[in-house]
């Protein structure tokens, strides 16, 4: 495929992109939900995910920009699995230490940004990861799938050149972290099988607290 053809038939990343400023939005509404890092991080956080992905879609020459916004996004991904630890043991101590007034609203502000920002990071980890990137899933290098998608399973409803795209990953992700299990969408790799079950593990551990608090099983 010539490199104006891959431009043409290449993923768009206004979904993506769409979606980390809308958990963004949501997160800074939240009332009184814990902050580990400073504000302005979460701010950093956002140019850093967003614009590699618009300069791929602008670029003529991609190679560079797909590997920042591959970078990029790994090592996002890295910095909240430690942020993430840090607010979940926050939320214990918000539970046991502070006033039932602040608890109340703070435990579930606090929860529904843990579990927003899972499953955003977790789609754009797995959107990333699997077969190489999207990129690299357009032009078929043959890298191994990590997920194992049910269109590719019944070829003759599927149209020839279909392949998943970010919005299926956002499906999968979502699942994981309802479902704490794989439900339509096949993990193959070990890696895969690490990734939803570290996902799954963040938003049950999440849950329990909510639960736990709400049954008066945590003082």
């Amino acid at each position: 495929m010539s490199d104006t053809a891959q431009a043409s038939r290449d993923e768009r990343r206004w979904a993506p992109v769409l979606s980390i400023l809308v958990v963004f939005g949501v997160l800074k509404v939240l009332p009184h939900h814990v902050y580990i890092m400073p504000e302005w991080v979460a701010y950093g956080v956002v140019l850093v995910g967003v614009l590699p992905m618009i300069a791929v879609m602008l670029a003529t020459d991609k190679a560079f920009w797909l590997w920042v916004e591959r970078t990029a996004i790994m090592v996002l991904a890295a910095v909240y699995a430690v942020n993430t630890a840090a607010e979940l043991a926050d939320m214990i101590g918000m539970i046991t230490l502070r006033p039932p007034e602040v608890r109340s609203i703070s435990l579930l502000s606090s929860s529904l940004a843990i579990w927003l920002t899972n499953v955003l990071t977790f789609s754009l980890l797995y959107w990333q990861i699997d077969r190489g990137g999207p990129s690299a899933r357009l032009r078929g290098t043959g890298a191994p799938h990590d997920w194992l998608f049910p269109q590719t399973t019944v070829p003759e409803v599927t149209p020839v050149d279909w392949r998943p795209r970010y919005l299926d990953y956002m499906s999968l992700a979502f699942n994981t972290a309802t479902a704490f299990s794989p439900t339509d969408v096949m993990p193959l790799s070990r890696r895969a099988k690490m990734l939803m079950t570290l996902e799954s593990t963040i938003s049950l551990l999440t849950l329990v607290i909510v639960a736990a608090r709400a049954v008066n099983v945590l003082p």
